[in-house]
């Protein structure tokens, strides 16, 4: 298409990709929204898509800006109290991707939405979990997608640990339901790991970017997968569908 492609739409595309066959998604606020509305135009037409605010199967008519915005209500197949979303359905392992955005994140796939530098005088002071931990913690798998992909988004160690991942959490003699991250999309590829004991390794980067940019941009050795594959680059069709039915008046896109 005659726009150049941006960062957010690349990250978008190839995020929405990743849900194919995934059923149940609790999406965070802003790219992950993103994906998940154009996963429902490709790759997974029967995705359920569950805000925190409670609002189970949502189909807005435009992208909500915020987990409390009305149009996630209307149409929607069911809005519930928080502490039965939190306490039943993400408890109850009924959520097959929990689906977030961070600050920072460790090669175990621990999250910093906290704050960047010191705690009590921070450089950057961040919004906080709001359901994060519930979600890493309940959901079946997380994916996670990063806006920069340097070392001081990919730390060695966190600023802040938000969202421990389970390996962080069973160091604690505390148990998750979930694998923790199995999936990172960032604007240089994409990183995974199986689950639990494993640090997440590099296994897809995109057209033009090597593995030795990718992990000198990483605050950790990273580990890297026996075959690294090249990302498809966004289709004509998945650019189309992003751009005018998704988010034409560009809330997220930018």
């Amino acid at each position: 298409m005659s726009t150049p492609l941006t960062s957010s739409e690349l990250l978008s595309v190839v995020a929405s990709r990743e849900l194919a066959s995934r059923r149940t998604v609790f999406a965070g606020i802003g790219l992950p929204t993103l994906a998940t509305e154009l996963a429902r135009l490709t790759v997974a037409p029967d995705i359920e898509v569950v805000y925190e605010s409670g609002v189970c199967g949502a189909h807005p008519s435009r992208l909500p800006e915020t987990i409390a915005d009305a149009v996630l209500v209307t149409d929607a197949e069911a809005v519930i109290p928080m502490p039965v979303l939190f306490g039943c359905v993400l408890q109850g392992g009924h959520i097959d991707v929990g689906f977030l955005g961070a600050a920072q994140i460790d090669r175990w796939g621990s999250l910093n939405t906290s704050v960047i530098g010191d705690w009590d005088s921070p450089s950057v002071r961040l919004p906080g979990s709001g359901g994060g931990v519930e979600v890493m913690a309940n959901s079946r798998e997380v994916f996670v997608v990063m806006r920069r992909h340097h070392p001081r988004s990919f730390a060695a160690e966190l600023d802040f640990c938000t969202t421990p991942g389970p390996d962080r959490a069973l160091a604690e003699g505390i148990r998750p339901l979930g694998a923790g991250v199995t999936r990172v999309v960032t604007e240089l590829g994409i990183l995974a790991r199986e689950g639990v004991g494993e640090e997440l390794r590099l296994v897809a980067v995109h057209p033009g970017v090597t593995v030795d940019r990718v992990r000198a941009a990483t605050g950790w050795d990273l580990r890297v997968a026996g075959t690294v594959e090249e990302v498809p680059p966004p289709t004509r069709d998945e650019l189309r569908l992003l751009r005018e039915d998704v988010d034409p008046d560009r809330v997220y896109l930018r």
